[in-house]
């Protein structure tokens, strides 16, 4: 699993690469909910340490009074209701909120999560319908990662967009074939070394002055 100290230093990175972007920090597992002064002390690192202007936990009923306490001292806070990779060993990657209980407990949680001090919250793999019905009745904005066209916003891994992965989720999509274009230009240089043709003499150089030495 992604320990702080690795999103701190990515964070970081991100932060000093941009300029006009909003980088947020997203909390890894276990990194948040287990006592508040950890909780605190670990997302305020990312917003005094590494310059994030934000962080995003996976939510849920036990983040609910997090939210507030962490929007109370200043560390804005993006929550994430639906399908919460974090919790996979007790959810799956199912598709959520099927059922109207179900539904209607990720709706609930949303209004609490805005009501708590969230700025924005993820909606990741719900039913469209239900996505549209929560963002219709926040007044925060929603980002939807395989939960319809109706958030206020869009969102996808990086590594899916790209196509460098052997399997996309079903709400995915890839915009272009990068880890073919990889395979493609990894296997060319190995055939090129093996067979003599990489270097060529354009690549190399050769100082006459120093012919004598040898």
């Amino acid at each position: 699993p992604v320990t702080v100290e690795e999103v701190a230093s990515r964070t970081g990175a991100v932060v000093r690469a941009t300029d006009e972007p909003l980088v947020i920090a997203d909390m890894p597992f276990l990194s948040f909910g287990v006592d508040e002064a950890g909780s605190l002390r670990n997302a305020g690192r990312m917003l005094k340490e590494e310059g994030a202007h934000a962080v995003k936990i996976e939510s849920g009923s036990h983040t609910v009074g997090l939210t507030e306490r962490l929007a109370d001292v200043g560390i804005p806070v993006m929550a994430h209701l639906g399908l919460t990779p974090q919790k996979v060993n007790q959810l799956g990657y199912g598709r959520q909120g099927t059922s109207r209980e179900a539904a209607s407990e990720i709706a609930r949680l949303a209004r609490e999560h805005e009501d708590a001090g969230a700025f924005a919250l993820v909606l990741e793999h719900v039913p469209a319908n239900l996505a549209a019905a929560i963002t219709d009745d926040l007044s925060i904005p929603t980002i939807g990662i395989g939960a319809g066209p109706d958030c206020d916003g869009q969102v996808l891994v990086a590594n899916d967009v790209l196509g460098l992965g052997d399997r996309q989720p079903p709400f995915a999509e890839a915009f272009g074939d990068v880890r073919g274009e990889m395979e493609t230009a990894v296997s060319g240089y190995v055939e090129a070394v093996e067979e003599g043709e990489f270097p060529a003499e354009e690549h190399s150089h050769v100082e006459s002055d120093l012919d004598d030495l040898y």
